[in-house]
């Protein structure tokens, strides 16, 4: 093991990190990720208030307004299928989240007409795989779009 330590040049190693240019060039593409990654988060959390919002005016709630104030948006699902508010709570909860999600969704879907066993999509935000997550938050996103802007 002190031989792999050994055969490694640290020296040529530091004096190549501690050049200007490159820590001026990892500082700009740190930032440079950092405003993407703040500008993608907006624009997600945009799209999530209007379908939201949408969903809301096509179930003829008068305060569809909600959906843009965050937390206070996560109450209009139990809302909108005609459960007391107070219901949004079990959206705090780990696990228990997911399938009251679930349930809402099929609930909004088939009152608009559409196959509740869409929903059934968000069983995979029980999973722990990155990659699995991620096409159950755009499948989610998807299903929210339809039911917010087209026609049935």
């Amino acid at each position: 093991m002190e031989a792999a330590f050994q055969s490694l040049n640290l020296e040529n190693f530091t004096q190549t990190i501690s050049e200007p240019i490159v820590l001026v060039i990892l500082a700009f593409l740190s930032f440079l990720g950092l405003i993407i990654g703040v500008i993608l988060c907006i624009g997600i959390y945009v799209y999530f208030a209007l379908a939201l919002s949408s969903i809301a005016k096509k179930m003829e709630y008068r305060k569809s307004w909600l959906a843009w104030i965050p937390f206070a948006n996560l109450f209009l699902f139990p809302i909108l299928t005609k459960r007391k508010w107070t219901w949004g709570l079990l959206f705090f909860i780990p696990v228990v989240n997911v399938v009251f999600l679930l349930i809402c969704l099929w609930e909004m879907l088939e009152k608009k007409g559409y196959d509740g066993k869409w929903s059934l999509i968000l069983l995979g935000g029980l999973s722990t795989k990155p990659a699995f997550l991620f096409v159950v938050f755009v499948s989610f996103m998807v299903i929210l779009g339809i039911l917010a802007w087209k026609k049935k």
